[in-house]
């Protein structure tokens, strides 16, 4: 559901300005200005989830040597071998979700690894981790869990390593990967 908001002064504010206008009649008149603000929901049905944000692993340089980056669940970018982390960004994928209180949960990943594809050659993502406690690799057999909130909602974040070939050809590379969580 997507609904436009219109942002006007309040009229104590509309007041004050006309006030202020009337002891200053020298000063050139303001244009009254408005903008558009979007604004998103998601209305959940029970026993459902979505994606918060995706998966990224921020600005890379490569170099000669291969290398890893890997995101944490909780965020923590860190490197090994050639690649090298530029600037801050990066950041877990995230889900949320509403089931009820205390229901167990199976998790899986559609493959335990994928690949994502730019303009160079292709990059392995793998180790997907969920930010869970404890937190825990996820892979293509399911992993259960319980949903521990009073009113049943959650949300997780996944963490994965992505392998960095040697020379990496610079460029943006994209790909996906599937997640699927099976309420018992």
């Amino acid at each position: 559901m997507r609904t436009s908001h219109i942002f006007r002064p309040l009229h104590t504010q509309r007041g004050l300005a006309a006030l202020v206008l009337l002891f200053v009649p020298a000063a050139p008149a303001l244009a009254q200005n408005s903008s558009q603000v979007q604004t998103d929901a998601i209305v959940l049905r029970p026993l459902s989830f979505f994606k918060v944000n995706d998966l990224d692993f921020g600005d890379i340089i490569a170099s000669g040597t291969a290398g890893t980056v890997r995101i944490a669940p909780d965020g923590t970018r860190t490197r090994t071998g050639g690649a090298t982390l530029a600037g801050n960004a990066g950041e877990p994928a995230r889900f949320a979700g509403l089931g009820t209180p205390n229901r167990q949960v199976n998790i899986s990943l559609g493959a335990n690894s994928i690949f994502i594809t730019g303009p160079g050659t292709r990059m392995r993502v793998r180790d997907f981790e969920i930010g869970s406690t404890p937190t825990a690799i996820l892979s293509t057999t399911p992993t259960r869990f319980t949903i521990a909130t009073a009113i049943g909602n959650y949300n997780f974040p996944v963490g994965a390593t992505l392998e960095v070939g040697a020379n990496q050809t610079p460029g943006d590379y994209a790909g996906t990967f599937t997640i699927t969580l099976n309420y018992l």
